[in-house]
């Protein structure tokens, strides 16, 4: 599938080049009987969408999704989802300049390499712009995550660009203020210090990197399994699947190698009723504290699940740069005229947040605490509220009909 693919269950295959008539993806895996429709998946799009402040790229692309199968009367069917979003706004002529003479560290020349030819325009294949068909998947998991059995509640913010870092938020300071700005960071006061600085690297004709921190509540213990499946080994693929992405972290992350064994472990004790925020029951055996970041052993613990994706400065900037041209043999310089972001977490905090329900929804999936057939849990039940009801009056002009009849005696 050379990696067009991701999920075991909840399975996402994905097209699509940044300059290309349109991106698309294939969603298996979806319980029939949930409710979804074209505004579902809008409303995570219009969030990763570009143009919507001065410091993302200018590209003008509505992203608007359009739903081409899995969806009968305003409920999944169980069968494939299709969706594709065109595009509307690509210029590719600027691209021209590096077709053999490949921008310093873009995915050009080791596309070229591994391929023998690649898609040019906007970097084609290997652009953030795949992503939105990520958001687009990630929008029908929440939905299916949200209308389950489970209060699974996910939420991501920029905590840090270049040296500003944000104060530590709550999860309920996330939810009320990262969609605030512009910046999306749950601190405000920080958030206008992220931006400014965004605004200067703008200036200069250069970039900058930054994070995103994330956390999921909700999330019931005993998914992942051993070793090459756990939950982090998963999650972490998922997140640095995300283009420009450096490093994953999750619980104390890098911050362990300098903290002893006794003071990282967590001594257990029993739940007393006063742990909102674990998926457990009264006198279950819960740990004191979650410094491991709601994973043990690779496998949920029932504690909230939270950690740290580090973004590298966008490459793509006007600055000077120098290359070479494999096809001329000459050195070039060249410089990066186009519509780029200055800096990248801003519009990946729903991508992340997109990753995580596909990867809480696989795992559930997976462990069986949804019916992957069905969201109604009911097998071999055919008469559901969602299921389509027959026309109760066929036209006179009908080409086909079923009219009633008795029972043979037969």
């Amino acid at each position: 599938m050379n990696g067009n693919e991701f999920g075991r269950l909840f399975r996402v295959t994905t097209y699509g080049e940044s300059h290309g008539p349109a991106m698309g993806c294939t969603v298996s895996g979806v319980p029939a009987g949930v409710e979804l429709d074209e505004d579902d998946v809008q409303v995570e799009l219009d969030r990763r969408k570009p143009g919507q402040s001065m410091i993302t790229t200018s590209r003008g692309e509505p992203d608007e999704v359009t739903i081409n199968s899995g969806v009968q009367d305003g409920y999944t069917t169980g069968t494939p989802v299709g969706m594709v979003i065109q595009n509307k706004d690509a210029r590719s002529g600027k691209y021209e300049p590096f077709v053999t003479a490949p921008r310093p560290s873009h995915g050009d020349y080791t596309y070229s390499a591994k391929f023998g030819t690649r898609n040019w325009g906007g970097g084609g294949r290997s652009s953030a712009r795949e992503t939105v068909n990520w958001v687009a998947a990630g929008a029908i998991a929440k939905q299916v995550l949200d209308q389950s059995a489970y209060d699974v509640r996910v939420k991501a913010h920029v905590n840090q660009i270049g040296d500003i870092e944000a104060p530590e938020v709550s999860f309920e300071e996330m939810l009320e203020h990262t969609e605030e700005n512009e910046v999306r960071c749950a601190h405000p006061a920080t958030a206008e210090r992220m931006r400014e600085a965004i605004d200067e690297y703008q200036k200069q004709g250069d970039s900058i990197g930054g994070s995103i921190y994330f956390e999921a509540r909700g999330v019931p213990r005993g998914l992942g399994a051993p070793r090459f499946d756990s939950f982090p080994a998963r999650l972490g693929a998922a997140m640095m699947a995300v283009p420009a992405t450096t490093a994953f972290e999750f619980g104390l992350g890098r911050e362990a190698r300098s903290v002893a064994g006794i003071d990282r472990n967590e001594d257990w004790t029993f739940d007393e009723g006063d742990r909102p925020d674990v998926v457990s029951e009264e006198g279950d055996p819960v740990p004191v504290g979650n410094d491991h970041g709601g994973l043990q052993g690779g496998i949920t613990t029932g504690e909230p699940v939270y950690g740290e994706v580090t973004w590298h400065a966008p490459t793509s900037i006007p600055k000077e740069q120098e290359t070479v041209d494999w096809e001329t043999g000459e050195h070039k310089r060249i410089q990066v005229v186009g519509r780029h972001d200055p800096s990248l977490p801003p519009r990946a905090v729903p991508v992340v947040e997109a990753m995580l329900n596909l990867t809480i929804l696989d795992f559930m999936l997976l462990g069986g605490r949804i019916n992957p057939d069905r969201l109604d849990d009911r097998p071999g039940e055919y008469d559901t509220d969602y299921h389509p009801s027959s026309p109760q009056n066929d036209p006179d002009d009908a080409a086909t009909r079923a009219e009633p009849t008795e029972p043979s005696e037969d």
